[in-house]
C-alpha cells in the first residue's frame, strides 16, 4: 500500500516532465532519515511512470571494486537495456572503476526517457572518494545530453548537503529534496485512525512508514503498544535501534548528549552539560556548544526551542526531534530490556507508568506546527500568526504552551497566547486563570487584543465566548490535507 507522499510525487513527477519536455537530463539528490521512505518513493515513481528503469542501492562496507560490480548487475538486470545494449555491457566489472562504469551507463541509455536511481550515495564516496569527481565529469560530458532522470538518495542528512554545496565536484547540477516522516493526516490514513487515537498513533510511529504501515487499521493505539512489545523484533524497537547504530556507533559525547535530552530528560544547556558529564564533571561549553549545533543542523536528530515574544532571549530548550525515537530513549528502551528478559508484566507496568506524562510533553511540538499549517491556508481567526511557539522565563514559570506571532525568532507583534490540556479531564475555570495570568508576562502580549487559544484533548468547561479559539483532536488532525 502506498499512502501519502502527493506533493513529493508531483515534485519528482514535474522533474520527469522536463526530462521528457526538453529530452535533457535532470539530477534530483533526495535525502531523508533512515526509515522514512525514500526508497519506497523513488520506485512509486518509477511503477507509475512506466519508464525503463535502473534502480541501484549501494552495500555499507563493500569495498570500491564490489560497489562497481553490484552497479554493473544492477543495470544487467535493468529495464534499461535494448538487445543492442546489452551487447555493449561488458562481462565483468573494468579496471576504470566508476568512472568507466559510468560512462558504460551512458552508453546503454535508451533515446527515450528513462530513470536512474543511486540509493544510498553516501556509502558510495566512503568507498571511493573519487566517485564525486567521476560523476560530475560524465554528467557533464555524457547524461546531462540524455533524457535521464537521476535520483540521488542518501540517509546521512549532513553528507547528502554536503554532495550538492559549492565546494564538491557535483555542486549546482542537482535540485535538493529533503523528505520528512509522513505528516498527522498521513498517519491517519494509513492506520486508519481519527482524532486523539491518530495523533497517539503519530506520536508512536514518528510518522515513519517503516512503523506506521505495521499498523493493524482501525487499532487502538494502546491495544497496539500492548501487542507490538510482546515482540522482540518489532520495528518499536528496531528502527530507533538501527538510526542509533548507524549514526552514532560508539559511545562518545554525542551519544552521551542524546541519551542526555532523550533519556534523561535534560533540555537546558546546563542540564545537559551535567547530564553528559563523566568524572571529570560536566561537558564544557566548548565542546557542548559546536555539538549542540552538529546535533541540531547537521544531523537534525535535535530540535532547539526558543521563546516567541518581542524581545530576543538567549534561552534555548533542546529535544529529540524524531518522536519514535524520544518514545524509544525515555521509555521503549527500558521496556524492551524488560521483554527481552521474559518479564513481560513488568514491561507493561513500565508503559503505562511512564506513558501518559510521555505524550503530554510529546504532544506539544505535534500542536504548534498544526497551528502554523492552520495559519498558512488561513484557517484561523486571525490573518498573521503564522509562527507558532512557546514562551518561557529563565525561571521556567510560567511557561505558556502556545504563542502566535507575525514572525520569529523576534516578533513585531503577538496574535495569541495558549495553552494544551492533554492529560484526562477538560480545560476549566482555572486552567483558564493561569493562561491568562501567565500570558501577560510575555513581551508584546496585549490583553484585549492579543487572542486566547485553547487545546484540549478532553474538550473545555467553559464558557463560548471566554477564549477565542478551542481546538480539540480533531482539529488538530485537520490541520493536515488529507
Amino acid at each position: 500500500m502506498f499512502v501519502g507522499r502527493r506533493d513529493e510525487l508531483d515534485l519528482l513527477a514535474k522533474a520527469l516532465g522536463r526530462v521528457r519536455r526538453t529530452g535533457e537530463g535532470r539530477s534530483v539528490a533526495l535525502r531523508g532519515r533512515r526509515q522514512v521512505g525514500k526508497s519506497r518513493l523513488v520506485q512509486e515513481l518509477c511503477d507509475r511512470s512506466g519508464l525503463p528503469y535502473c534502480f541501484y542501492t549501494a552495500v555499507k562496507g563493500a569495498s570500491s571494486v564490489e560497489a562497481v560490480g553490484y552497479f554493473l548487475e544492477s543495470v544487467r538486470d535493468s529495464t534499461l537495456l535494448t538487445p543492442a545494449g546489452r551487447d555493449l555491457l561488458p562481462s565483468r566489472p573494468t579496471s576504470g572503476g566508476w568512472g568507466d562504469m559510468l560512462r558504460v551507463l551512458a552508453g546503454v541509455l535508451p533515446d527515450t526517457p528513462s530513470i536512474v536511481v543511486l540509493d544510498e550515495l553516501p556509502w558510495l564516496s566512503e568507498q571511493d572518494a573519487t566517485f564525486d569527481g567521476h560523476l560530475q565529469v560524465v554528467w557533464d560530458r555524457l547524461l546531462a545530453a540524455k533524457p535521464v532522470l537521476l535520483l540521488l538518495l542518501g540517509s546521512d542528512l549532513h553528507m547528502m548537503q554536503r554532495f550538492t554545496e559549492y565546494d564538491r565536484p557535483f555542486y549546482g547540477r542537482a535540485t535538493n529534496m529533503l523528505l520528512g516522516p509522513f505528516n498527522l493526516a498521513e498517519t491517519a490514513a494509513v492506520t486508519g485512525l481519527r482524532g486523539a487515537d491518530a495523533i497517539d498513533a503519530h506520536l508512536i510511529t514518528g510518522g515513519l512508514p517503516g512503523i506506521a504501515l505495521e499498523w493493524e487499521p482501525g487499532a487502538p493505539p494502546a491495544d497496539f503498544l500492548r501487542e507490538e512489545i510482546t515482540n522482540k523484533t518489532s520495528a518499536l524497537f528496531t528502527v530507533p535501534e538501527q538510526s542509533l547504530a548507524s549514526e552514532f556507533p560508539t559511545p562518545d559525547t554525542s551519544r552521551r548528549v542524546l541519551e542526555a535530552v532523550g533519556g534523561v530528560g535534560s533540555r537546558t544547556f546546563g542540564n545537559i552539560a551535567s547530564a553528559a558529564g563523566d568524572r571529570g564533571g560536566p561537558v564544557s561549553s566548548g565542546t557542548l556548544s559546536p555539538l549542540l549545533t552538529r546535533l541540531v543542523e547537521e544531523k537534525r536528530i535535535l530540535a532547539v526551542d526558543r521563546p516567541l515574544s518581542t524581545k530576543p532571549s538567549k534561552l534555548a530548550q533542546y529535544r529529540i526531534a524524531d518522536s519514535n525515537l524520544r518514545l524509544y530513549l525515555a521509555v521503549l528502551r527500558d521496556v524492551q530490556q524488560l521483554v527481552l528478559r521474559d518479564r513481560l508484566a513488568a514491561a507493561r507496568n513500565v508503559l503505562e507508568a511512564r506513558w501518559s506524562s510521555w505524550r503530554g510533553s510529546a504532544v506539544e511540538p505535534l500542536i504548534r506546527d498544526a497551528l502554523a499549517v492552520a495559519a498558512g491556508a488561513g484557517d484561523l481567526p486571525w490573518s498573521d500568526g503564522w509562527e507558532v511557539g512557546g514562551w518561557w522565563n529563565r525561571q521556567a514559570n510560567p511557561e505558556i504552551d502556545l504563542v502566535g506571532a507575525d514572525r520569529a525568532p523576534i516578533a513585531s507583534r503577538i496574535v495569541f497566547a495558549g495553552s494544551i490540556k492533554w492529560q484526562d479531564g477538560p480545560f476549566d475555570q482555572r486552567h483558564l486563570d493561569e493562561l491568562r495570568q501567565g500570558a501577560l508576562q510575555i513581551p508584546g502580549f496585549e490583553p484585549g487584543v492579543s487572542g486566547l487559544v485553547v487545546v484540549s484533548r478532553s474538550g473545555t468547561s467553559l464558557p463560548d465566548a471566554a477564549v477565542d479559539l478551542v481546538w480539540g483532536p480533531d482539529d488538530v488532525v485537520r490541520a493536515w490535507p488529507a
